[in-house]
């Protein structure tokens, strides 16, 4: 299994890279933050991503969330030190294939990435059961749902896969040329979908739409 390895520590990163190469997988590259994942991800094709939350530039939700809606096929599992909810609703809801604290023993670890190739979603213990109780708590509370929030009077009609990784971008702080960088657009393009965001959510201006994207969690820049 070809895995990207996702920390903006370098020495986690090497010392990572090491048991899962002792482990029979083959490691084809890293990065430091989740614009780097993002140009890594295009140009190594991995199948596998372990992706830390807490990382500058672009956290590893957002990235997630761009990584998933332009290559849907990889999966990306989070390997992170945060063992809170909200993270971890925000990761599933984002696209990620599963959850693992850096708490956990080796062994394990390594048993859970295993896994994957089996089909079931690698979780820290105990995750599992968050997220079974959220869900119920869901069915009796259908209007306040942390995995798949309601979607606001302003967000009538779906956005597409492209505006959606404009509209995380420009959530996270860039601006429309380093948006357009980032997704090797021109910035006039960009500045096309945000119109178009615009029009689709019934909103007036920027200020608004990172409002939005901020109620939808897309910003999370407190991670």
């Amino acid at each position: 299994m070809r895995v990207l390895l996702v920390d903006d520590h370098s020495l986690f990163l090497e010392s990572l890279r090491h048991l899962l190469s002792a482990n029979g997988f083959q490691v084809v590259g890293t990065a430091s933050d989740g614009l780097i994942a993002l140009e890594q991800t295009r140009k190594l094709h991995p199948d596998l991503i372990l992706m830390d939350i807490a990382m500058p530039n672009c956290n590893g939700l957002a990235a997630t969330r761009l990584i998933k809606s332009e290559i849907p096929k990889v999966q990306i599992v989070m390997l992170t030190a945060s063992d809170q909810d909200d993270d971890l609703f925000q990761a599933i809801k984002s696209g990620a294939a599963g959850y693992l604290l850096k708490s956990l023993r080796a062994p394990e670890f390594i048993y859970q990435l295993k896994q994957i190739e089996l089909g079931e979603p690698p979780l820290s213990p105990g995750l599992a059961s968050k997220i079974m109780n959220e869900w119920a708590r869901q069915a009796n509370t259908p209007n306040n749902d942390a995995l798949n929030p309601p979607r606001e009077s302003a967000g009538d009609e779906s956005l597409s896969a492209r505006q959606t990784q404009v509209l995380t971008l420009v959530a996270q702080g860039l601006t429309y040329k380093q948006v357009a960088e980032t997704l090797h657009l021109a910035e006039a393009t960009v500045r096309y979908h945000m119109a178009e965001i615009l029009d689709c959510l019934h909103l007036e201006n920027r200020a608004q739409v990172i409002a939005y994207a901020a109620r939808m969690g897309l910003d999370h820049s407190n991670v």
